[in-house]
């Protein structure tokens, strides 16, 4: 019943679906009806019945509508220059503005899409490279798809390749920015440069008595990670330049903080020490949260026992809040030193923190490494972070009277080198001491990834006073690194946010050489110079 119904209703219906009719705002451009035959007078194949008829069946409406679009026209411009077939005689006629939608490349001659990349050539006007299909049926054993859809198909496909095209490329960076991760452009692991400069720091350290100042000039531009754990011993005072009573030294200073430990870590339980404590078993689980390393009670409880002990043995600072992000660079460092996951590395021990199919430093687990090499990592983290804290004590003490220098002074830094940028803070009534306090409590590490903090504490280590002045331009240029965005910001709200949510993630060692290089510059200038550029 249902089969009768469509027959009557094609039977009834005089102006069948699918008939050549101009439509303005398609696809394609609008059809001038006095240029164009109605389909009941287009020729057809030869495979057809000549006789002319209205469909009888839908079957017969298919076979006499599926070439619609097929207008074997010529266009006196040379664009095309179609074949004519003695099977379906059409006369030709100036077109311009005819849509030709049922090209296809003969197989000998398909060729490869062009990428959305490339500029789109001329169209080829070889007579013999392009035919038209005015066939309605199979033709040699194959189905021609209909015009519209083979055209439609290809218009996908390009538009396709051209969203995916213009999406932005960038290197795949974890949110959690790997430690190891040194080159954030995906450079080779190890140049011909960098060869070269390994070799010179093994150079110096093998020497009997190291030149501590050439090992700080070639420290300035980054420290080789692979002697990077020496090279912070040697240049933070922990270590002797004296090779060979290195061992002994180091055997002596690890015994006596673990006599610290055996002596003053029973009093944490103390009404004197309890708070102490308290405060730094908070702050633990909150130094670096988003990597597995530092959420190991193992860990832990290394970084508790050694900020504790630091605060028993300094009673004028005591634990402060920020102390605890200062242990993190040495403890990782030191730990690569021991994470010996090199077989089948081609590069050697320490290249394989670089390489992607092996264990990531951040990931590793500290119950895996024997006792004697954790407690060794243990102790020099201790020290070294005691002769950081050594220099930079009064950013700790009562009232933190070095932090609140150390902002004034970036303030006087600023208004001299970019007026518009404090002014603009004036304006937003934005203070210094609002973003800055924890620039310099923190040292920046809550503003770069680990990767970054590491390299700028090369360049600390290889200052003579790194961490109490040099640090200072570094927070300057810092701050005029984000000009731009600083300026665009309208109101004290969304300006204090952008201060305290720079957008580093993706930093990497260009960036960080870019930004001391800076630094070095300002402070070339200003150091010496209480007066330039004074108003």
């Amino acid at each position: 019943m249902a089969t009768d119904n469509r027959i009557h209703f094609w039977r009834r219906n005089q102006k069948v679906p699918g008939s050549l009719q101009p439509v303005y705002g398609a696809q394609h451009p609008p059809l001038d009806p006095r240029r164009h035959r109605p389909l009941k007078d287009t020729p057809k194949a030869s495979s057809l019945n000549a006789k002319s008829k209205k469909p009888a069946t839908f079957h017969e409406f298919a076979r006499s509508t599926n070439d619609a679009w097929d207008i074997d026209d010529e266009e006196d411009d040379g664009m095309f220059s179609l074949k004519q077939y003695s099977s379906s005689p059409v006369q030709s006629r100036s077109t311009p503005q005819t849509p030709r939608l049922k090209l296809f490349k003969s197989p000998e001659d398909t060729e490869p899409l062009p990428r959305p990349s490339d500029r789109q050539e001329p169209i080829n006007t070889n007579h013999d490279q392009y035919r038209l299909d005015v066939e309605s049926g199979p033709a040699n054993g194959r189905v021609v798809k209909s015009c519209s859809d083979a055209q439609l198909n290809v218009n996908a496909a390009r538009n396709t390749l051209q969203k995916q095209q213009s999406l932005p490329v960038r290197p795949v960076i974890p949110l959690v920015a790997r430690i190891s991760d040194q080159n954030a452009s995906g450079a080779p692991p190890m140049t011909v440069r960098e060869k070269t400069r390994l070799d010179k720091f093994k150079q110096l350290l093998a020497s009997p008595n190291t030149d501590l100042e050439e090992l700080r000039k070639h420290s300035w531009s980054g420290i080789p990670r692979e002697v990077r754990p020496v090279t912070w011993r040697l240049l933070s005072g922990y270590l002797p330049a004296n090779r060979e009573r290195r061992d002994l030294v180091l055997q002596r200073k690890r015994e006596e903080y673990f006599g610290f430990i055996e002596q003053y870590y029973h009093s944490r339980t103390d009404d004197n020490h309890r708070d102490t404590y308290r405060q730094i078993h908070i702050d633990i689980p909150r130094t670096n949260p988003l990597i597995p390393l530092f959420q190991q009670p193992l860990v832990q409880e290394v970084f508790e026992r050694i900020l504790f002990i630091w605060a028993i043995r300094h009673p004028a600072s005591g634990y402060v809040q920020g102390i605890n992000d200062l242990v993190t660079p040495f403890f990782v460092v030191f730990l690569s030193e021991f994470v010996d996951l090199s077989g089948g590395c081609p590069h050697g021990l320490q290249h394989v923190l670089i390489c992607s199919f092996k264990e990531d430093v951040e990931n590793f687990e500290m119950a895996s490494l024997p006792l004697d090499t954790q407690r060794n990592i243990e102790a020099d983290s201790f020290w070294c972070m005691s002769k950081l804290l050594d220099g930079i004590q009064d950013n700790y003490t009562f009232a933190q009277p070095g932090i609140q220098i150390k902002v004034k002074a970036l303030e006087e830094l600023v208004s001299r080198i970019d007026e518009d940028v404090h002014v603009h803070f004036q304006r937003c009534e934005v203070e210094y001491l609002q973003f800055a306090f924890r620039w310099m409590n923190n040292l920046l590490m809550r503003e770069l990834p680990l990767r970054c903090t590491i390299r700028l504490w090369d360049t600390y280590q290889a200052e003579s006073e790194g961490f109490s002045h040099f640090h200072l331009y570094v927070c300057a240029a810092f701050l005029i690194k984000w000009r731009k965005e600083i300026l665009s910001m309208v109101d004290f709200q969304s300006l204090l946010m952008l201060l305290q949510n720079l957008p580093t993630i993706h930093w990497g060692n260009e960036e960080v050489g870019l930004l001391l290089a800076e630094a070095y510059r300002l402070k070339y200038m200003f150091a010496d110079a209480p007066s330039h550029y004074k108003r």
